[in-house]
């Protein structure tokens, strides 16, 4: 019997255990950076399997577990993200949040069991596997920073060739799994702007530089940057989210604060938006009479997938789900702070679909009624054993990989 059909008997016997697991971690939601809790369990589960790992010391969250093949070869990883959101779950389910104000609404409780059923597939594999493969489980994915807090943790980063990860994902139908390369999320920057004006009263407004007219405006004329300034074959998104001017109907503010994003899938980007926000805002500001800055923050790169290992990913949906499983999605602009292990390394993202209209697996992620398909899960897990598995077969006697 050949590895992928061994692979997919280890679904079957597993398929169970992968979805007590999901259900066990949806229970008990940790926000980022405080997953303690989740980390002891998920060590727990590899101390049963009898998988070597470590916790990242930083925080006490976070591990990477590591299984060697019984043949020599190159290094290769998998990633799952562990954090939940400050979200009050609104479905009624057994195995509903038992945490208030905290849910599993981006699905990465999914994942979590996604990279345990493959960790469970690929020790019972170690006969047919050429290297090592690094097992990441990933804190606060949700705040952009845990990959770098991982990529800190130890040398296993730098041993690797390529890292493979995914996110179920509602606008893919169930039972299928986009891995195309190229583009597949964009960048993700936090910005706020801090007006300052002369406030006084209502009633006397030549008194006055009006911090709110000031921040209207500077909303207005950022808009333009996106329409005019950069070309309409980039994606670029520049959104206002909250903005905060005055405390009484009758008194003009002399101060605002407005906070947003920005979105785009090139790197190179990022200066040149930030620097033409900043002339805008403070030649908006000083032509009314006011100042103005900016403090602009990176929060994720894009999220780019390597051709080559984007081919190997696609096989592998094939391999263990079928070629019609292979499906392809427009690119997002939401953000991924898996793009950080992408940025050094060659590696694959994919999207694997969990929208079912049947079992009401259509909301959106983050809201409080996100549920999932979870039958996708096991079958997941194969994927990512296959790709760990083909790509160290495939590079074994490449020095440069």
């Amino acid at each position: 019997m050949g590895e992928t059909e061994r692979i997919k008997a280890l679904i079957q016997t597993y398929h169970k255990q992968i979805q007590d697991w999901r259900r066990y971690f949806h229970q008990y939601p940790e926000l980022s950076f405080e997953e303690q809790g989740t980390t002891k369990r998920i060590a727990a589960e590899l101390d049963k399997m009898g998988i070597p790992y470590e916790i990242a010391p930083e925080k006490n969250t976070g591990l990477v577990a590591v299984i060697e093949g019984d043949h020599p070869g190159k290094a290769v990883a998998l990633r799952a993200d562990i954090d939940a959101l400050p979200v009050q779950e609104a479905n009624e389910v057994e195995f509903k949040s038992r945490v208030d104000g905290r849910m599993h609404a981006c699905g990465h409780d999914g994942h979590i069991s996604i990279l345990l059923g493959a960790a469970k597939i690929l020790w019972d594999l170690k006969d047919v596997i050429y290297g090592t493969i690094y097992l990441v489980f990933q804190p606060a994915e949700e705040t952009g920073k845990g990959s770098g807090y991982m990529i800190r943790f130890g040398n296993w980063y730098d041993k690797i060739g390529s890292i493979f990860g995914g996110h179920i994902w509602i606008d893919v139908l169930a039972g299928q799994v986009s891995v195309e390369a190229g583009e597949r999320m964009a960048a993700a920057d936090e910005f706020t702007i801090k007006v300052h004006g002369r406030a006084g009263h209502g009633s006397q407004p030549q008194q006055t530089i009006d911090a709110t007219v000031i921040a209207s405006a500077i909303v207005l004329n950022l808009q333009s940057i996106v329409s005019r300034h950069f070309s309409p074959l980039e994606s670029v998104v520049l959104t206002i989210g909250k903005m905060k001017s005055g405390d009484r109907f009758n008194i003009i503010s002399g101060e605002a604060v407005l906070e947003g994003t920005t979105r785009y899938f090139k790197k190179e980007i990022r200066l040149d938006l930030r620097d033409t926000m900043e002339k805008v805002i403070k030649d908006t500001a000083s032509a009314y009479g006011g100042t103005a800055e900016l403090r602009y923050d990176e929060m994720v790169l894009p999220t780019i997938n390597d051709p080559e290992c984007s081919a190997i990913a696609q096989a592998a949906v094939a391999k263990i789900m079928g070629k019609s499983a292979v499906t392809t999605m427009q690119k997002t602009t939401g953000g991924e702070d898996f793009s950080y292990y992408l940025d050094q390394k060659p590696g694959c993202f994919a999207m694997i679909g969990i929208y079912n209209p049947d079992i009401d697996a259509v909301h959106s992620h983050h809201s409080n009624n996100f549920t999932i398909d979870e039958s996708v899960l096991p079958s997941a897990s194969g994927v990512y054993a296959q790709y760990a598995i083909d790509w160290l077969k495939q590079n074994k006697n490449d020095k440069n990989a």
